[in-house]
């Protein structure tokens, strides 16, 4: 199913070569959603901890479509699967490099912060990404995009994230270029490259979209991430018109799509793909509310697909039609 899935979304992609940007979101439109992408948040991270080896290799043995590594630059330019700008949250980094911190101002109080480009590869690949999680995960580590790439290819595909490019940009680095150029060396930075190993590119940043969509000239599908103030705006027939000059898709946050209940059909009208985030079951019993609100999105709201920590509560058909 999954394969299949994965095939007739870049079919529809491939009919298109030659297409104006219009009409192949369109495609991409039809193709998503003839069977909603399912696209594990971080991989599996409701089981592992979040962007390592271990949940997404349990993402794809859970089924999911995509994997999505967001991405992070080490001092030496590499691409690496890392939320946040800082190590502190998900690493022993305070315990290894107990004085490669930088002091900051916050709210009255200066903090210490360990940020991810200012380590080398090699030093990163020292600090252990896993035991904060559980212990049975004990030196795990943060995995390059390459890692990723290869880890996923013929079984899934790959949503990366650009975090903070605008952050990068100002270090001197240019994340989309060396975003492109690493799918490049796996032969995914074209469309419908690999129909068993799709690509979507997402960031909350229109300019880096821009960049990739209008200055790089990618013909690869684009998301933007929507949150905030600012979606009321991005929300309407007009936002969601500009979206489609530099992306294919949105992804707004669950709760946004409720307090816009017209945002999927206005989305569509536009050729724009939804995909939602972040859906996550919440403690022991919190498994059956995750599938109905997934399922109330799919099925009734009209979501081309969904982020989800739990790929393996993903609700493949309707409620009455079964499991």
């Amino acid at each position: 199913m999954k394969r299949l899935r994965c095939t007739v979304f870049h079919a529809a992609l491939a009919l298109c070569a030659g297409c104006s940007l219009e009409s192949t979101e369109q495609a991409d439109l039809s193709a998503e959603s003839a069977a909603a992408l399912l696209v594990a948040h971080r991989g599996a991270s409701a089981y592992a901890p979040e962007h390592t080896m271990a949940a997404y290799q349990l993402a794809i043995e859970q089924g999911a479509d995509f994997i999505e590594p967001d991405l992070q630059l080490t001092r030496d330019g590499v691409l690496i699967a890392l939320h946040d700008l800082t190590l502190g949250r998900t690493t022993d980094v305070r315990e290894v490099f107990p004085d490669r911190f930088r002091e900051e101002l916050v709210r009255g109080e200066t903090v210490r912060r360990w940020y991810a480009n200012d380590f080398t590869l090699e030093e990163i690949r020292r600090l252990d990404a896993g035991s904060w999680f559980g212990e049975r995960f004990q030196g795990v580590r943060i995995p390059t995009l390459s890692e990723v790439i290869e880890l996923a290819s013929g079984q899934a595909g790959i949503f990366p994230e650009t975090k903070a490019p605008d952050v990068y940009g100002e270090r001197g680095y240019d994340m989309e270029r060396l975003l492109l150029d690493e799918l490049e060396r796996h032969g995914l930075h074209k469309r419908n490259a690999d129909p068993s190993t799709p690509v979507i590119i997402q960031s909350f940043s229109a300019e880096s979209l821009r960049i990739l969509r209008h200055d790089l000239a990618t013909d690869l599908p684009l998301t933007f991430l929507i949150s905030g103030p600012a979606a009321d705006e991005w929300l309407t027939a007009e936002g969601l018109a500009e979206i489609s000059e530099f992306a294919t898709g949105i992804g707004p946050t669950r709760s946004l799509l409720l307090e816009h209940p017209g945002a999927v059909d206005l989305a569509h009208q536009a050729g724009l793909t939804v995909i939602p985030w972040t859906f996550a079951a919440r403690g022991p019993d919190g498994s059956t509310t995750v599938v109905e609100e997934m399922a109330h999105f799919l099925f009734e709201l009209g979501v081309d697909g969904l982020f989800t920590n739990n790929p393996d509560l993903f609700p493949r058909t309707p409620p009455d039609e079964g499991s």
